[in-house]
């Protein structure tokens, strides 16, 4: 394993100054609800703006949609969005993960149809792993597809499923036959198919973003099967290096993080400001790992243990920086404080402990890790 130093380009700090440009004019302060990192507000339309100047799908090939740019492009546009506590909430799943999936595994018709909508901010994804007696180990999940005339019975139920209450499809991973891991496959499910229900689940914090998921012998056609029947442990696998290693592992307090340093970190003192020294450096260095794998993304690797790593160490970074603020407040922070930045740190304290559940515990996390050194 090999992170290989690398800095921004001329043309990708160009992209990073017109970002901040947009946002400035588009995101001003007060004009929308801050949020932790990728557990931004939904904004539909905010969604479909960013699409409109071809932020969204920007991986994604030219020819579905998509601005056929690179990884590093994406995620400098990620860090200004995180780094605003942006409205990210209605594009994120499909833009991370789903659009880059079906652009590696679809049929042409489904990335013709798909990905068009995904890069515009259009289609909404969700993603169907979790289910209630899985625990952490996602080779178990047992919902299951049926073989029936022109497609795919589906029963069982999902859990943890962020934002499929929004969303216009999910992409559920399903169990197609006995085989612990070539035994599972993956659909693309309309959102409002017949026999779906979605319940959310209401969070600590008032949220609702995480939902149960009922399959009640829903139907779906053989044209929303991605990839083959059995290769959606490998499909699935490969969606979790996207969903691991990027910004939004260690960037979901940094609203919170910039006004702290800015407005309150001198007034306590040395050792306020030795936190905030040991915060700053960090966030360059979890910075230039995520660079790194973005890279190694754009050289056509697959870094599923660079990103492992990262995921691992980010994660609990996030969880100290809550608690180190909130230290220094000197109290508990407020939820319903008329200063944004507290109540965002108040939702912070109540949701961090899932941060290093979301995307793999880091007991399963720490497993990828040292099959993938040994290998």
């Amino acid at each position: 394993m090999r992170f290989d130093a690398t800095e921004l380009t001329i043309e990708e700090l160009e992209l990073q100054a017109e970002v901040r440009e947009y946002l400035d004019k588009r995101l001003t302060p007060g004009s929308y609800p801050l949020g932790l990192g990728m557990s931004g507000a939904v904004d539909p339309a905010f969604s479909r703006d960013l699409g409109s100047r071809g932020w969204l799908g920007m991986s994604l090939p030219k020819e579905y949609g998509g601005g056929g740019r690179s990884a590093v492009d994406r995620l400098v546009v990620v860090e200004e969005l995180l780094a605003r506590g942006a409205p990210v909430g209605y594009h994120w799943i499909g833009d991370r993960q789903s659009g880059p999936s079906i652009a590696a595994n679809g049929t042409e018709e489904q990335k013709r149809y798909f990905l068009p909508g995904i890069a515009s901010g259009e289609f909404s994804f969700s993603i169907g792993m979790s289910e209630p007696d899985s625990g952490s180990d996602l080779a178990s999940v047992c919902t299951r597809a049926e073989r029936v005339d022109g497609g795919w019975k589906v029963n069982g139920t999902k859990i943890w499923t962020t934002g499929a209450f929004h969303a216009t499809h999910i992409l559920a991973l399903l169990r197609t036959s006995a085989d612990k891991h070539n035994g599972l496959t993956q659909l693309i499910v309309d959102r409002d198919s017949e026999g779906l229900t979605v319940s959310p689940i209401p969070f600590i914090d008032g949220s609702e973003d995480f939902c149960e998921v009922s399959f009640q012998d829903v139907f779906v056609p053989d044209s929303r099967r991605l990839g083959d029947v059995g290769a959606g442990w490998g499909q699935n696998t490969g969606e979790l290096a996207l969903e691991r290693g990027g910004v939004d592992r260690w960037m979901s307090l940094m609203p919170v993080l910039e006004n702290w340093a800015a407005n309150q970190a001198a007034q306590g003192g040395p050792a306020a400001l030795a936190d905030l020294g040991s915060i700053a450096a960090r966030c360059w260095a979890f910075r230039g790992m995520s660079l790194s794998i973005a890279r190694m993304v754009d050289a056509g690797r697959s870094p599923v243990t660079e990103a492992a790593l990262i995921k691992e160490m980010a994660t609990r970074f996030e969880q100290d920086c809550v608690a180190t603020v909130a230290r220094h407040l000197g109290r508990a922070p407020d939820l319903a404080s008329d200063d944004p930045y507290e109540s965002l740190l108040a939702r912070a304290v109540l949701v961090a402990p899932s941060w290093s559940i979301r995307g793999g515990t880091n007991e399963i996390l720490r497993t990828v890790i040292v099959k993938g050194l040994n290998r």
